[in-house]
């Protein structure tokens, strides 16, 4: 019987000097790279251990150096994940050494980072079965064409004769430079229509990458190395920001050495004016899987939040103000809703039930906030004369009829709901069929909500002149009120048989009123009642009307 002490040998030699930390890093990568991957133990974790510390005093040049030596041998997945998650240099270095089969190829590939991917797709002997991966990754072979080698001999040659290359040599070499770029764009068009097919697939999250065309950049999404240079960033903007450092000031600085999240932060780039200026960056430190060494950060460059009332005074400023908060809380919402359902319908591989469900609870959590900053905005946006209600022509009566149907659903069983007394004959109304029935369903709803059991409210709809009156009792519990607590925004009480709204009953009774007032019309509160008022269609209405249906 054989017992391979190498490990526990080498991880007794002391390390006091540079050169024996080199020493000992070529010995625990060479050790560590024959091992088979699912080989564990004291010894091995040790040796990872003491890869992670000599990391730390032997520059990232020189590990990768030692690691592209001849003999050295990379046949690993576990330690060319954990080289992988290291600095860019020995990144590289260890995805060209790297020696697997077909098979650990496809399964260590999607747990690279992203930077170490690319790494791979350079390779030129990667099997057919790897490179369609790394294509459905988003990682596309973007490098030129390779050399002619027999140009490459012939300049070599003539360099070697003389004392330097010669005019003609570096002439030669220069056409060659130019010939390979040209065979790549020609065998690469760059166009909308190409970008967009190379491109990593998305998720339809709308959270706005910059768009190429754009005459300034708003954001982008990006990866750094341990140093805090980017090293990657989406396509739309890569050529400007790769090779930029993030640490431009001194609080920043201290806080990335700290390996701390970065919220918020200040910076100024320089650049072309697409790039230059002011930005905020929201970024977390990112460490390996095997080790816990710090691999850089990855997150998010944003413009800073630029209010309108800065810019015109005549903008109504609070809810302009509104309008851009809610932009800018969207995109977060719309991301965490967007991965939930990754998760709950498995698209990126099998997920426990336990996480499903998790899953599908959070991304209806976060359809019911994008609700909510939906009616925040309708209310906002009409307040502001921002938005108009789409014209048309309805019968008023008919949609009144239509949704206490529809709430009958839910007041039936309790025995309460709506009393109809409905003006015989048709009432239009100059609206568009769905902005009448979002009025509509708004105002009923509320009040069918606050009902009690066996409560009935009456309902009168006639008209008056040119205006159309919608008069209701207000149930019980909210006559009660006087006018600030009736109209008061309360947060919702969750999931239920009929909602008021995300923000309550008063809420959806002021949102009520800015749509009937935009409408030309109104809602107010009479002692027990509230009644809602809207102009009657006239002929001219109903003719306009006829000509947007045709």
């Amino acid at each position: 019987m054989h017992y391979d002490d190498r490990l526990v040998t080498v991880l007794r030699l002391r390390t006091d000097g540079a050169s024996s930390a080199r020493v000992q890093f070529r010995q625990l990568v060479d050790l560590l790279g024959t091992l088979p991957g699912e080989a564990q133990d004291v010894q091995i974790a040790a040796a990872y251990d003491r890869l992670i510390a000599l990391g730390g005093a032997i520059p990232a040049a020189e590990r990768a150096a030692i690691i592209a030596e001849q003999g050295l041998r990379l046949r690993s997945p576990r330690l060319i994940s954990f080289l992988a998650a290291s600095e860019s240099a020995v990144a590289a270095a260890a995805m060209r050494k790297a020696e697997l089969a077909d098979e650990e190829w496809l399964d260590l590939v999607p747990a690279l980072p992203v930077a170490a991917r690319g790494f791979v797709r350079l390779r030129r002997n990667l099997p057919g079965r790897v490179v369609a991966m790394l294509e459905r990754l988003g990682i596309h072979d973007r490098g030129l064409p390779p050399a002619d080698v027999t140009v490459e001999l012939a300049v070599d040659r003539r360099e070697s004769v003389g004392d330097g290359p010669g005019v003609e040599g570096k002439v030669q070499e220069i056409g060659d430079i130019v010939r390979r770029i040209e065979e790549y764009r020609r065998t690469h068009p760059v166009g909308p229509e190409r970008m967009a097919a190379i491109d990593a697939p998305r998720l339809p999250l709308d959270e706005g990458a910059a768009d190429a065309g754009d005459a300034v950049l708003r954001r982008f999404d990006f990866t750094t190395d341990v140093g805090g240079r980017i090293d990657w960033a989406e396509a739309a903007c890569a050529a400007m920001v790769i090779g930029l450092k993030l640490a431009s000031n001194a609080a920043l600085t201290e806080r990335m050495r700290r390996h701390q999240p970065l919220v918020g932060a200040a910076i100024e780039l320089d650049g072309a004016p697409a790039l230059g200026g002011a930005w905020r960056v929201d970024a977390e430190p990112v460490f390996a899987a095997s080790g816990g060494s710090f691999a850089g950060y990855r997150g998010r460059m944003r413009r800073p939040l630029v209010l309108v009332s800065d810019v015109d005074p005549s903008v109504d400023s609070e809810a302009d103000r509104i309008r851009q908060l809610l932009h800018e809380l969207r995109t977060p919402v719309n991301a965490i809703q967007g991965f939930a359902e990754v998760i709950h319908q498995q698209l990126f591989g099998p997920a426990p039930h336990e996480y499903r469900a998790l899953a599908a609870t959070i991304a209806g959590d976060a359809a019911r906030i994008l609700a909510g900053f939906e009616e925040l905005d309708r209310l906002a946006r009409l307040t502001s004369g921002a938005l108009e209600l789409e014209e048309g022509r309805c019968d008023f009566c008919d949609v009144v009829r239509a949704t206490a149907e529809q709430l009958a659903v839910h007041t039936k069983p309790r025995q309460s709901g709506f009393a109809l007394k409905l003006e015989a004959g048709e009432l239009p109304v100059a609206l568009a069929r769905i902005e009448a029935e979002r009025v509509t369903w708004r105002l009923l709803a509320a009040l069918a909500a606050a009902t009690a059991p066996g409560e009935v409210l009456r309902l009168k709809l006639r008209s008056r002149g040119a205006i159309l009156r919608l008069t209701l009792n207000l149930p019980s519990v909210l006559a009660k009120l006087d006018d600030d607590q009736l109209f008061h925004a309360t947060a919702g009480t969750g999931p239920s048989a009929l909602s008021a709204g995300t923000f309550g009953t008063g809420f959806s009774l002021r949102l009520v009123s800015a749509e009937a007032k935009a409408a030309g019309g109104g809602l107010e509160r009479r002692a027990d009642r509230l009644r809602l008022t809207l102009p009657l269609a006239t002929h001219s209405d109903v003719n306009h009307g006829a000509n947007i249906t045709a």
